[in-house]
């Protein structure tokens, strides 16, 4: 194989395996297996730079633009007439059942008893930024903006850093999508976290966030920001008859598509509307109302358009998830970091299916911004459709100002300004209890440490009683330490005493983001430990050697620096570790172990050991043990019952091992 067909081969299983991860959400390939294939990509590109094209995955960022350019779309991009109830939704129907005739839809009679009802396509409306996509014989060529839908902006750069956006379909036929942009709920959040530690401004929602972050005039920073898209119709192209057939193809094109349902009528088509209420509370992505359009092709052209809308489409749009209610105080809240932080208490309201009774202020120049006051009537909204936050106030005949405190409320300390940041700050770092309390729940949590049945009430109880004061002081308690406790029977706190000691050999990514370094959480603690064997090098590490990791910037670089530069962090991480705290690292390899390099693949069961520990034996000795055969597996193990992997495995022509033969090559 020569060298172009190389480049060619890696650039499709690139773009394949992407398609399976952002697309599909059904990854085949580990990140370090993805992460070599465009290592290997990079590197041929760079010694054989004459290959190097526009479609290559390494070419997704492209250079800055000093504007966009405004072009016009080849077909108009019309709005939708929005039904905001029952009523008005069944009024659009009626209307289509009027304009629609016999001879032309093939669907419906006017002059009939018989049928009554034609096929609806239902869908969720993302709440994002509509986009035109175009391909040339499968290759992405051109993405515009909306605009007013006559003319748009050029952003083809910042959307093929989009990865959910293919560069090349698999079929090489000349198409023009539709699309939502838009950024998942969790992406919002981690943004705006990043942006206030920044003293950036802040996003007020998801989709003002994808919007500003799809227009940058860098395509870097548009790569950095995780958006997706969802593809939601085609310029018609093909033979199709119906908007759900067309849908479908795009999905075997490469397209992420939204769930189309089919509803028979008005009727049904409400009762998954109905439904889908109710289902959109569980997604990471936000949406504003349900897409109806009549799902027939011939339909649709028949019924045409107005001047700006299509008559067989319409929106339903959700009803507003804001109401008012009364801003009984302003409280403020001390984090783990330190960081003031105020709170709205308010008059308990029900607010999109929960009762309401706190908002987040953010920040004190939110206070000012809103022109804030106690006792105001405020507008409290789900930001992401997920938190309630303060969006608008109207005086009252008894509001108050808010008088910005000067100390700390749980431990009196003077609170104090950080140069380049908006909030403000308790100093008090080791005895002010509000962050002592935040430290240890954080410490504890789900992504930290993950030590079950350790709730906000355990933890206060520990604090009070002087047991915990900084986590080394967990793997000190005992049985009987946890009942003395209240509500602690003997049962939990055997349960709480178990959940410690299995902490002991947590992995050293989950520490890392346990112990509250400034600016480190759980993506940048992941890319820390991959970075070092173990804890002995971060702590010995220069500066300058934390400051070259890719994805860890000056800031958080010199927090990490001198967080364990500082005495008494390491004192309290020898006292953690005296006690058998025994931080594993799942993701560095030694540098001279003899199967460095080579990857093994293990289906059927062991005779000896579990898969788990099998594999632990292998990354101990340098391999890597992906869950998939690929060509780049060295070896299969087999044990019995072995599954579709040795199929495969034959069929690459790649080594068979017995259990007798992985024992000989570890011994």
């Amino acid at each position: 194989m020569d060298v172009q067909e190389k480049i060619e081969k890696l650039r499709k299983e690139i773009e394949y395996n992407s398609y399976l991860y952002y697309v599909l959400d059904e990854p085949k390939l580990e990140d370090y297996e993805y992460d070599a294939l465009f290592h290997e990509l990079e590197a041929l590109e760079r010694e054989y730079p004459q290959y190097i094209n526009a479609n290559s995955p390494t070419q997704r960022v492209g250079g800055v633009s000093e504007k966009f350019n405004q072009v016009e779309h080849k077909n108009r991009l019309y709005s939708l007439d929005n039904s905001n109830n029952e009523e008005e939704l069944r009024k659009w129907y009626e209307r289509v059942l009027k304009e629609a005739s016999l001879e032309n839809s093939g669907q419906i009679s006017l002059f009939s008893n018989q049928i009554k009802n034609i096929p609806l396509a239902v869908e969720l409306k993302i709440d994002g930024l509509a986009i035109a996509l175009t391909y040339k014989k499968g290759v992405f060529v051109q993405g515009l903006t909306r605009g007013d839908g006559v003319i748009g902006e050029d952003i083809t750069n910042n959307l093929k850093t989009i990865k959910a956006i293919p560069l090349k379909l698999f079929e090489p036929v000349d198409i023009e999508v539709r699309g939502e942009v838009y950024m998942s709920i969790s992406s919002f959040e981690k943004l705006n976290e990043k942006q206030t530690k920044m003293n950036a401004k802040t996003f007020a929602n998801p989709r003002n966030a994808a919007a500003g972050t799809v227009r940058q005039l860098d395509p870097k920073i548009t790569a950095q920001r995780e958006l997706s898209i969802f593809i939601y119709n085609a310029v018609q192209t093909g033979d199709f008859k119906s908007h759900s057939e067309t849908m479908e193809y795009l999905k075997k094109l490469g397209f992420k598509v939204n769930r189309v349902q089919i509803a028979n009528g008005i009727d049904e088509a409400i009762k998954l509307i109905e439904e889908l209420k109710e289902t959109r509370k569980t997604l990471d992505y936000a949406t504003d109302g349900v897409v109806i359009k009549v799902d027939s092709l011939n339909l649709q052209n028949e019924l045409g358009f107005t001047s700006r809308v299509p008559k067989w489409a319409t929106a339903y749009k959700f009803p507003p998830e804001a109401v008012w209610t009364n801003l009984n105080n302003i409280s403020v809240q001390i984090g783990r970091t330190g960081m003031a932080v105020p709170v709205a208490d308010l008059e308990p309201v029900n607010l999109a299916g929960s009762v309401v009774s706190r908002a987040s202020l953010y920040n004190f120049d939110e206070i000012k911004r809103l022109d804030i006051e106690i006792n105001d009537k405020v507008l409290v909204k789900k930001a992401a459709e997920i938190i309630p936050k303060v969006i608008k106030s109207e005086k009252s005949d008894k509001s108050t100002p808010f008088i910005m405190p000067e100390n700390c409320p749980y431990c009196g300390e003077k609170l104090i300004d950080v140069e380049g940041e908006v909030a403000k700050y308790c100093p008090n770092n080791k005895n002010c209890p509000a962050q002592i309390r935040g430290r240890l729940e954080y410490f504890v949590s789900k992504y930290a440490m993950d030590m079950d049945g350790f709730g906000e009430s355990i933890i206060e109880q520990l604090v009070n009683l002087k047991k915990v004061i900084n986590y080394s002081d967990f793997y000190y308690l005992t049985v009987e330490d946890f009942l003395e406790l209240d509500l602690v029977k003997e049962k939990s706190a055997n349960n709480l005493y178990n959940a410690v000691q299995n902490s002991k050999t947590q992995e050293l990514s989950k520490f890392l983001n346990a112990i509250g370094i400034r600016l480190v959480g759980r993506e940048s603690a992941d890319i820390l430990a991959k970075s070092f064997k173990n804890i002995d090098e971060i702590i010995n590490a220069k500066f300058e050697d934390i400051n070259s990791i890719e994805g860890i910037g000056e800031k958080m670089a010199k927090n990490i620096y001198e967080y364990f530069k500082n005495e008494e962090n390491l004192s309290i991480l020898k006292r953690a570790m005296d006690a058998g705290l025994r931080l594993e690292n799942s993701y560095t390899i030694n540098e001279n172990l003899k199967l460095k390099g080579q990857s093994f693949v293990i289906t059927g069961t062991l005779v000896n050991y579990s898969r788990d520990e099998a594999q632990s034996i292998l990354k101990s000795l340098g391999a890597k043990t992906p869950s998939s055969v690929s060509k780049n597996t060295t070896f299969v193990i087999a044990g019995s019952n072995p599954g579709s992997k040795i199929d495969k495995a034959r069929e690459l022509n790649i080594p068979i091992l017995s259990e007798e033969d992985f024992i000989k090559i570890i011994n």
